[in-house]
């Protein structure tokens, strides 16, 4: 199992970081600056990634690859604002900079420049990172995979989720985006990190969400991951 080293993993997120200071220098702090068609899809990725964390009460959350902050925005209000301490990290700092201008002031909300933080957070969310590869090949790519699943294991205390399409969509070309299936990565999380796993499937689109729990935080949707890998592993 290859991870990679920091110099590999500097010259990925490099060439991410360009890729998406592009866009949002194209579209601006909308859906199609992140890549995302539309605000509806963006906002229903959300409620999936978010099916991670408690209902009510406070906890502290880590959006990684957050983009321009919209995650910030749709929690405060489906939840009010002050009852989440949200961090934002994103490798284009024109992004970062956009979510420090929507929040300035905001002292639960705050937004950095990287790949990972030395900050534990009580969960970890990731919409859309593991997606755009942009020519890397595959071993390489999940190599990349591999490594930010543990970073994200090290920083959500108590649990993380992350996206994976299954297809491409019908504007990505050959070779720039990453599609998977769930039983591979269920069964990494579960069995390399000791995390417990639900995968959300069902939310009509060509993609996956992975809920990876703490292992003694009990799930009453848990699936067997052996189930997955022979259900859904096609």
């Amino acid at each position: 199992m290859r991870l990679l080293s920091d110099a590999e993993l500097d010259a990925v997120c490099a060439d991410v970081a360009a890729y998406y200071a592009d866009r949002i220098a194209c579209f601006g702090a909308y859906p199609l600056g992140v890549d995302w068609s539309c605000k509806a899809t963006q906002r229903l990725r959300f409620v999936q990634l978010l099916k991670l964390c408690p209902p009510e009460g406070r906890f502290s959350l880590i959006d990684l690859g957050c983009g321009y902050g919209a995650l910030a925005t749709f929690l405060a209000e489906q939840r009010g604002h002050g009852e989440v301490e949200y961090l934002g990290i994103d490798v284009a700092s024109e992004m970062v900079r956009r979510g420090r201008r929507r929040y300035r002031g905001n002292e639960k909300v705050r937004f950095v420049v990287g790949r990972t933080s030395l900050q534990v957070a009580d969960y970890l969310v990731a919409s859309g990172i593991m997606n755009v590869k942009l020519g890397v090949g595959r071993p390489t790519w999940e190599s990349f995979v591999r490594t930010m699943l543990f970073e994200m294991h090290r920083m959500g205390r108590l649990g993380f989720a992350v996206n994976f399409l299954t297809k491409p969509g019908q504007r990505s070309q050959p070779g720039q985006v990453y599609c998977t299936t769930p039983g591979k990565w269920a069964r990494f999380c579960e069995r390399e990190l000791g995390r417990s796993i639900d995968i959300l499937d069902d939310y009509g689109m060509d993609e996956f969400t992975l809920l990876a729990r703490a292992s003694s935080v009990d799930s009453s949707t848990r699936r067997n991951v052996d189930h997955v890998a022979a259900g859904i592993d096609r």
